[in-house]
């Protein structure tokens, strides 16, 4: 199979799977769904893309195995964390928000928003194919690398996440912001160590040297993350929703931490 085959394969295969689940969020009125679709999406693209065999790509066994691996266990802890925070709690606020803004178009607007996460799940995916198609013969440090950043990344997103699941599930911290462990140091840990994990394909694809000049392309992963949390569909409108329903006790949390890069707590 050529690589062009192998993304159209890929996309043919995400586009129905993201109209199907377009069609179940207008009976629901739930389009959370799209998180958990994008997901698993770009883990089984990713993990595809990483094994499938490629006519004119050189490459090497080992390394496709971990780079599939690494896509498959970050997409099921994501996937599976979302689905889990959703079930029982009704549409994500920035869905809701989005639906009065657009009013009778909304539905035509989330189909372009369901369908744009098809070709993102396949973009993403075609970098992590990129790490796992760096053609050097043997393991090298920078696989390593790309290893502890992985699992730094996800370790830290997995802790942001049950910290703040633990502080929602107690009642008394019902209408108060949580700023322990990771969220005191970073508004969006979550987001933050998202977009870590990201460099971890930068650094295995490095390993090709400028010999392999694919590998440039593994930091639009990275790039791309950092616009779409802090200018599009992440920090904006979820600081919005909160300042609403936490009022002053957000604000003086915006006013004392950093909201991406995790940083020292400022004194008023």
């Amino acid at each position: 199979m050529t690589i062009i085959a192998a993304l159209v394969v890929a996309l043919v295969a995400l586009v129905p799977i993201m109209t199907g689940l377009w069609l179940q969020q207008k009976r629901t009125g739930n389009a959370g769904v799209v998180d958990i679709a994008w997901s698993f999406g770009t883990g089984i693209a990713g993990a595809w893309l990483a094994l499938v065999p490629i006519e004119e790509a050189a490459s090497y066994a080992p390394r496709q195995w971990l780079v599939a691996a690494m896509a498959a266990l970050w997409s099921a802890r994501l996937g599976y964390y979302i689905l889990a925070r959703n079930r029982g709690r009704g549409e994500d606020p920035r869905y809701r928000a989005y639906r009065e803004q657009h009013g009778a178009r909304a539905d035509a607007k989330l189909f372009a928003m369901f369908q744009f996460n098809a070709v993102f799940a396949l973009i993403f995916g075609a970098l992590m194919m990129i790490a796992a198609r760096n053609p050097t013969p043997a393991f090298a440090w920078t696989d390593a690398l790309g290893l502890a950043i992985w699992l730094a990344a996800v370790g830290g997103e997995t802790a942001a996440d049950r910290t703040l699941e633990r502080f929602k599930a107690d009642p008394a911290n019902r209408g108060q912001v949580c700023d322990r462990g990771f969220w005191r140091y970073s508004r969006h840990p979550n987001y933050f160590f998202e977009w870590l994990h990201w460099f971890a394909y930068v650094a295995i694809a490095a390993g090709g040297g400028f010999g392999y000049p694919w590998a440039w392309l593994t930091l639009a992963g990275p790039l791309a993350m950092y616009v779409i949390v802090n200018r599009m569909t992440g920090i904006p409108p979820t600081e919005r929703h909160l300042l609403v329903s936490r009022g002053e006790a957000y604000r003086a949390y915006q006013a004392r931490t950093n909201a991406f890069f995790p940083g020292p707590v400022r004194r008023p």
